[in-house]
């Protein structure tokens, strides 16, 4: 069954110890990757477009898909009006199917807590959905996207309930809160972010403007 085939590609992420086990996961399974999840009701990505919508005008400047995989965000954000995207992500597999979508003006290779191949203040925003959880990206990886994010922009992004206190978020968000980077606009209560499969399952989406 494809839920099946779902759950054992999760149980494989959701295993990986390194970046590099990580990426060879999403390799082998960036080919089935959007009808999978989709079997799940995975609505993160589709979701996250409501917030984007909700604090940035499409016209402002660029936006950054951080961690965008197969490029789900893309065509949706193009659809109300954004034209500027550019994504990121550690699977050049993915990233492939990311840019058949023509949602996208720039893609990059690149991993979430290491230095990012943009200039300070380059995006209005940036947003990032499923990436923060389990054996994925570190909440360090918060302070540069922060520098890529201009002041008076917007850092939008889900955590998953099983790494929040265990990955340190509330710390990274203290430390930058502390030195004035960004300040708190909203946080959404818990919520599954499968409509179908694994109901305990729980992100939370927070908005941060950029100091």
């Amino acid at each position: 069954m494809i839920v099946d085939k779902a759950n054992a590609a999760l149980d494989s992420v959701y295993g990986a110890d390194t970046p590099e086990s990580l990426a060879q996961a999403y390799a082998a399974w960036a080919a089935t990757y959007d009808s999978e999840t989709a079997s799940l009701g995975y609505l993160l990505p589709f979701l996250i477009t409501a917030w984007v919508a909700r604090y940035v005008p499409a016209g402002e400047g660029p936006l950054l898909d951080a961690g965008c995989g197969t490029g789900l965000s893309g065509p949706s954000l193009k659809a109300l009006g954004y034209r500027d995207i550019a994504g990121l992500d550690l699977s050049d597999d993915m990233l492939k199917i990311a840019g058949s979508r023509n949602a996208y003006g720039e893609l990059k290779q690149a991993m979430l807590g290491g230095p990012l191949p943009w200039p300070d203040g380059y995006f209005r925003a940036f947003f990032s959905t499923g990436v923060f959880t389990i054996s994925h990206a570190p909440a360090s990886g918060l302070h540069d996207l922060v520098r890529i994010t201009k002041k008076g922009g917007h850092a939008i992004f889900t955590v998953r309930d099983q790494v929040f206190e265990s990955g340190g978020f509330q710390a990274v968000f203290d430390e930058l809160t502390t030195a004035n980077k960004w300040q708190l606009v909203e946080q959404s209560p818990w919520f599954r972010c499968y409509a179908i499969a694994e109901p305990d399952a729980l992100v939370k989406t927070f908005v941060f403007e950029v100091l």
